[in-house]
C-alpha cells in the first residue's frame, strides 16, 4: 500500500480546571488530526490527543505548554508527510518505519538525545489510526474483530457486556467532587500520588500528602460495596507516575495496609523512575507498567522485573504498537487493560474495542476502561456530538458501567464510521 496524500490539523481544548499529576499541571489538551489517501482513492482520518506532561515530563517542564505541544504536533506533520514516501503491508509495518524516523526528528527538535520514545508513539497516534481506516477500507474490512491481525487474536479473547468505567482523581479532585462520584455508581477508583505540595521535590512530604489523600478517599469508599469485585469492596488503582522509589512505596502499602485498604488496592502503576530498574516481585501488590512500557521490548523488560500488569494505551502509544504489546504480555501470562490520556469521546471507543477483549483483571468480575474526559474537558457534551456514533448506548456511563450490546461489536464503537466534523477541518 502507499499514501499518496497526507494532512493534518489540530484544535485546542480547554480543561475544566488545572489538571495535574507527575507534580505538574495541564490546562488544555491539544486535538490533533491527521487525514490519509491512499493510491486507490481509500481515504482515512485519524485522531490524536498530545500530552507533552504524561509522555516526556522534561519537555512539558522545558518549554511552555504551548511550545511543548508544537513540537509534538509538528512531529505528527513530520510523520504524516513521511508516509507518502513508504511502502507498507499493514499498518503494524508503517508504523515499524515511522517510529524510528519520527523519533530522531524528534530529538533533532528538542535537542534532546533522550527524548522519551512514548513522546514520538503520542505524536504517531493519529497517523496510526488513520492508517488502520485506509487498511480496513482498502481490505473490505468492516469491523475490529475482523482488524485485528490473526497473529495476535489471542491476547483480546473476550466480548464483554459490561466494562468498569475508571475515573480519575487527581490531586484537585476535592472530597465533595469523589462523594459525588461513588453516588453515582463508579466502584474503580484511580488516584494519583506523588503530589508535590511545596514544589521541591521532598520524598517524605510527598508521601505524608498522598497517606493523608489516600486515608480521606479510603474512609469515603469503606461506605460502598459493589458487585464487580472479588471482595465485594470498591477497587483502587494508585498511579505514581514514577515518582517514588521503594522506600516510599513500601512505606505507602505499610500505610494502606493499617488502616485496611491495601486488600482493596488492585494496581500499583508505574512507582518509579523509567531509568530505575528494580524488582517489584517481593511488593505486595500488583505493579503496572505504563509510560516505561513504550514497546515489546520494554514491555518485556519489565515483566522479567516482576511487574505483573500492563497499560495498553491504544489512544497514546498507537493502536498498532498497544497490539503488539498486548499479545507480547498474553505469551508471559501478564495481565493487561487499557487507561486513558484524557482523550476525546471518539477516541474513548477507540480504546473501549481493546479493552472489551481482554480478560478482567485479577479482582475484577469484569473488564474495566479507564475514561476521565467527561470530568476534565470544558466542552465535553459538545464534542460527544462530533462522535458519528452520538447518543448511542456504549457511548454513555450509567451507573459507573459502560453497557456494551451487540450493537456495540457489529459497529466497533463507530470508529471505522466517518468523522464528519474532523473532515471539514479539511475542506
Amino acid at each position: 500500500m502507499r499514501i499518496v496524500k497526507s494532512n493534518c490539523n489540530f484544535e485546542r481544548e480547554p480543561l475544566i480546571s488545572p489538571f495535574g499529576f507527575k507534580g505538574g499541571y495541564l490546562s488544555e489538551l491539544w486535538q490533533s488530526v491527521v487525514i490519509l489517501e491512499d493510491d486507490n482513492g481509500n481515504k482515512g482520518i485519524g485522531l490524536g490527543v498530545q500530552s507533552t506532561l504524561w509522555s516526556d515530563a522534561s519537555i512539558f517542564t522545558s518549554y511552555s505548554e504551548s511550545a511543548g505541544n508544537s513540537i509534538m504536533f509538528l512531529m505528527t506533520a513530520f510523520a504524516a508527510q513521511q508516509a507518502k514516501h513508504l511502502s507498507w503491508q499493514s499498518p503494524i509495518d508503517l508504523l515499524d518505519q515511522l517510529l524510528p524516523i519520527t523519533y530522531d526528528c524528534g530529538k533533532k527538535i528538542t535537542g534532546n538525545p533522550h527524548l522519551r520514545l512514548t513522546f514520538a508513539l503520542n505524536a504517531l497516534v493519529p497517523v496510526d489510526n488513520a492508517a488502520w481506516v485506509v487498511y480496513c477500507k482498502a481490505n473490505g474490512m468492516t469491523s475490529f474483530d475482523q482488524m485485528i491481525p490473526d497473529q495476535l487474536k489471542a491476547s483480546l479473547p473476550c466480548h464483554h457486556d459490561k466494562l468498569g468505567a475508571i475515573p480519575l482523581l487527581t490531586y484537585g479532585v476535592p472530597l465533595e467532587q469523589i462523594k459525588t462520584i461513588l453516588e453515582d455508581g463508579y466502584f474503580f477508583l484511580k488516584i494519583k500520588i506523588g503530589s508535590d505540595p511545596n514544589k521541591d521535590d521532598n520524598l517524605d512530604t510527598m508521601l505524608e500528602w498522598d497517606t493523608n489523600r489516600l486515608k480521606d478517599i479510603h474512609s469515603l469508599a469503606s461506605q460502598y460495596s459493589t458487585p464487580y469485585t472479588s471482595n465485594g469492596k470498591l477497587a483502587y488503582y494508585l498511579d505514581a507516575n514514577g515518582r517514588y522509589n521503594k522506600e516510599h512505596l513500601l512505606k505507602l502499602l505499610r500505610y494502606a495496609e493499617k488502616i485496611g485498604a491495601l486488600e482493596q488496592i488492585i494496581l500499583v502503576e508505574e512507582p518509579y523512575p523509567e531509568e530505575c530498574l528494580i524488582d517489584v516481585s517481593d511488593i505486595p501488590v500488583c505493579v503496572a507498567a505504563d509510560e516505561s512500557a513504550h514497546s515489546t521490548r520494554e514491555s518485556l523488560e519489565r515483566i522479567k522485573l516482576g511487574y505483573k500488569a500492563i497499560a495498553l494505551k491504544p489512544i497514546a502509544k498507537t493502536m498498532s504498537m498497544s497490539l503488539q504489546i498486548a499479545q507480547a504480555a498474553y505469551d508471559k501470562n501478564i495481565v493487561c487493560f487499557c487507561a486513558d490520556l484524557t482523550v476525546n469521546p471518539v477516541m474513548v471507543d477507540w480504546n473501549k474495542n481493546v479493552a472489551a477483549r481482554l480478560a478482567p483483571l485479577p479482582g475484577m468480575k469484569i473488564g474495566v476502561l479507564e475514561s476521565n474526559g467527561h470530568q476534565n474537558y470544558k466542552n465535553w457534551e459538545q464534542m460527544k456530538s462530533y462522535h458519528p456514533c452520538s447518543g448511542a448506548t456504549w457511548t454513555n456511563i450509567k451507573n459507573g458501567i459502560f453497557t456494551l450490546g451487540d450493537d456495540f461489536y457489529s459497529q466497533s464503537g463507530g470508529i471505522l464510521k466517518p468523522m464528519n466534523k474532523y473532515a471539514d477541518m479539511f475542506h
